[in-house]
């Protein structure tokens, strides 16, 4: 990673940390009201047995453990660029997953995790709160194995829902950093047409969140 990129790294994981260091207390708890999807996601995961599951924004663990429960014969492994939720996340999962600190759009998968390709990479509500959420989805594409599948849920355009709805929302969201990215489902297509892969795409509750699986061939 060059110096201006380690510098933006750096920058964001302080961000992050601010913003979660007394949050990540109650961070599952109240995110469960309006971060939809994430059940959806997991329930359509399916890894085979022994199949390894890397989650990039893995904040306090909650989907690693649901996954897990789950999926007992998956091997999970998580990324997070916020020290702090990964103190959360540690307690949380103890010795079942491999944690690592890192930046989405940058790591050394081998480094961190001594696996170079997963057959699931899980984005849960990261990418809206990635400022390069290109270039991480681009990353987590690449490091798939053959056939393996990257699942990404995340705030959806919400154009089925009311305007003052939309408003209120995004303005809610913006105190805490969090951008949902309308262009989500063209930016996967692209990556998608580069290396070959098939894209599934649904939009869940209205339009509120968005769903798309990436399949690498």
């Amino acid at each position: 990673m060059s110096g201006g990129m380690a510098g933006l790294a750096n920058s964001h994981g302080e961000l992050m940390n601010a913003v979660y260091r007394r949050q990540r207390w109650i961070y599952d708890a109240s995110r469960k009201y309006f971060l939809f999807g994430r059940d959806h996601l997991i329930a359509h995961l399916d890894p085979p047995e022994g199949g390894r599951v890397l989650e990039i924004g893995c904040g306090t663990g909650r989907n690693l453990a649901l996954i897990g429960r789950r999926y007992p014969g998956a091997r999970r492994f998580g990324l997070d660029i916020s020290s702090e939720m990964l103190r959360s996340a540690r307690k949380k999962l103890g010795e079942s997953a491999r944690l690592g600190e890192g930046d989405a759009c940058g790591f050394d998968a081998g480094a961190l995790f001594g696996e170079p390709v997963f057959e699931r990479v899980v984005f849960s509500y990261a990418l809206s709160m990635i400022p390069d959420w290109r270039r991480a989805l681009e990353e987590a594409a690449g490091k798939l194995a053959p056939g393996g599948a990257l699942h990404v849920v995340d705030f959806g355009r919400q154009e089925r829902l009311p305007g003052w709805f939309r408003t209120g929302l995004a303005a809610w969201l913006g105190k805490f950093h969090v951008t949902p990215r309308s262009d989500l489902e063209a930016a996967l297509g692209e990556i998608a047409a580069k290396s070959g892969a098939e894209v599934r795409w649904e939009p869940l509750h209205g339009s509120y969140a968005q769903y798309g699986v990436l399949r690498r061939r």
